[in-house]
């Protein structure tokens, strides 16, 4: 069958060369997520990648596999709009009226966005991955990987994806970035190294809870319960002792329990009453935050990707509201939702 349409797409049929490529388009999307960090980007490479696969069809030669083909036009588009891409600048800190607290320090990844699992899911034919590889699956899409990964230079970010991650042999990517095996297990090392420096703190801390676990589910409720309540005592007991906190494309990072609780702090003061709407991003806990207005309406103002570690949160990463229409969620929501959800 895979012949026949691959006969067929060489031949110009487009719907064979979508089924063919169907199968791939989940994890394209991921691989230029990882490779860019910025969302919209992976998505506008995939679609780049997809129509370059499709006018180059009749080259596909089958010496390597279509999966491996599409990689390297992928991996090969990723660099390309790294090169020449303008990421998205840092944003001041906007909220009239309200002075955050000095930063731990500032974040060198301002256009990192968010992944929501359903699109990790989307499409998904395979058998439930074991608890195992789902860790795996869960580690290397995490925000924290995420956002180290985008400081690496560019060849070793790929190589490092490419091999670490997908498990290609370094001669297979050596033949998608046009180079030699010697650099590919040079600049691997290299990559190696740099991402140890840059992964954060405590990057050996406990493994989180099973996704959808009780254990899980206890975190989650008591973080909304503070969140929702303003309750700072509450919520500064559930952290890590290097809890960090940033909000990309604002720069301010806090980490340590008492600059993210002095942060917090501010928040609960400065805002009206939250109510946190869940969803799942990078396969952790997420939450569309709203805030109450005297009008009747929770105005949404972003999402919060909550990272566990244990039975402790040892990250929270908040996004501004340009992220919601990747997570469903509606800019604004009636205060009786809210109320019925509590009940």
């Amino acid at each position: 069958m895979t012949d026949e349409l691959i006969s067929r797409a060489r031949a110009g049929d487009a719907v064979a060369f979508q089924k063919l490529t169907e199968r791939y388009r989940r994890e394209l999307r991921v691989h230029c997520y990882r490779m860019l960090g910025c969302l919209q980007d992976a998505e506008d490479t995939l679609q780049e990648t997809l129509l370059a696969a499709w006018q180059g069809f009749r080259g596909f030669e089958g010496r390597a596999s279509l999966r491996t083909w599409l990689y390297r036009i992928a991996t090969n588009r990723c660099l390309n709009a790294r090169r020449s891409a303008s990421r998205r600048p840092a944003k001041a800190w906007d909220v009239p009226g309200v002075e955050p607290p000095e930063p731990t320090r500032l974040g060198e990844v301002p256009w990192l966005d968010p992944f929501p699992d359903s699109l990790l899911d989307e499409g998904a034919t395979d058998a439930s991955p074991s608890p195992e590889d789902r860790c795996i699956q869960t580690e290397s899409i995490s925000l924290a990987f995420v956002a180290a990964l985008q400081v690496l230079p560019r060849r070793q970010l790929a190589v490092l994806i490419l091999a670490d991650i997908l498990g290609f042999e370094a001669s297979e990517v050596a033949s998608m970035i046009d180079s030699t095996v010697d650099s590919v297990n040079s600049a691997l090392k290299r990559a190696r190294a740099n991402l140890r420096q840059r992964m954060p703190a405590g990057a050996d801390r406990p493994r989180p809870p099973a996704m959808g676990s009780p254990a899980e589910e206890a975190i989650v409720t008591k973080f909304v319960r503070a969140y929702e309540g303003a309750d700072l005592d509450a919520l500064v007991a559930l952290f890590t002792e290097d809890v960090f906190l940033s909000m990309p494309p604002v720069p301010l990072e806090y980490e340590g329990r008492d600059p993210v609780a002095r942060f917090c702090a501010m928040l609960f003061r400065a805002l009206p009453r939250f109510s946190l709407v869940p969803t799942r991003a990078n396969g952790q806990p997420a939450f569309g935050a709203y805030v109450h207005s005297d009008s009747g309406v929770l105005q949404g103002i972003g999402v919060i990707a909550v990272s566990l570690s244990g039975e402790r949160i040892c990250a929270l990463t908040c996004f501004e509201q340009s992220a919601f229409p990747w997570f469903g969620l509606p800019p604004s929501l009636p205060t009786s939702a809210s109320d019925a959800r509590a009940r």
